[in-house]
């Protein structure tokens, strides 16, 4: 029986055998020289809005209570969970987001570090939330689902205009069932009394 040598090649065997890229490819400049910023800015990664003394006991009282009903059908579980979420909307309701980096190219759109190409994106719209203008693209796959992009000091006509020939604009989308659910308890039950302007 004959017995198999293997090798093992140490990096330097390694960085022999790398071809580097030929760099006076008239194709591969043609390609990288496309790509061209159309637009960048900065702005916060979500709608923020300092709340009130009111909102805070508001949402203590509700929550309260829930727990109250949770314990008496001995649902413990539950508890924990509905007081995580009191203790995530007290953080997102005191803490302002930081600002991410937005920029729209030849290629597609970048957010911070995560690139989407034009044929992974499907669609855009605008919505406005908290006085906030948000641009919203939808993409065809199932994860993420929606790029949410704050405008910032960037007008709706603008971004059309250079979202435009890539995809295309919806004037209104449908609410699913969960924006409408929300929509009406806002309205119905609010946290805190809104202001009249």
């Amino acid at each position: 029986m004959s017995a198999k040598k293997t090798q093992t090649l140490s990096p330097k065997g390694l960085q022999k055998k790398i071809v580097p890229p030929i760099q006076n490819s008239s194709s591969a400049q043609k390609i990288y020289a496309d790509v061209k910023t159309l637009l960048a800015w900065t702005g916060p990664g979500r709608p923020f809005r300092k709340r009130g003394r009111q909102f805070f006991l508001t949402a203590i009282l509700i929550t309260f209570l829930v727990e109250i009903i949770l314990f008496l059908f001995s649902q413990y579980l539950l508890m924990l969970v509905v007081l995580s979420l009191l203790f995530l909307s007290f953080v997102l309701a005191t803490i302002p987001p930081r600002d991410f980096h937005y920029r729209i190219s030849s290629e597609g759109i970048t957010v911070e570090d995560h690139s989407y190409l034009w044929l992974e994106l499907y669609d855009f719209y605008f919505k406005k939330r908290e006085n906030v203008d948000i641009l919203h693209v939808r993409t065809k796959a199932f994860i993420p689902g929606e790029l949410t992009m704050t405008l910032g000091d960037i007008t709706r006509d603008h971004i059309r205009s250079i979202l435009l020939p890539y995809l295309p604009y919806r004037e209104s989308i449908k609410p699913t069932f969960m924006e409408k659910s929300a929509d009406w308890l806002s309205k119905n039950f609010p946290l805190e009394p809104s202001k009249q302007v």
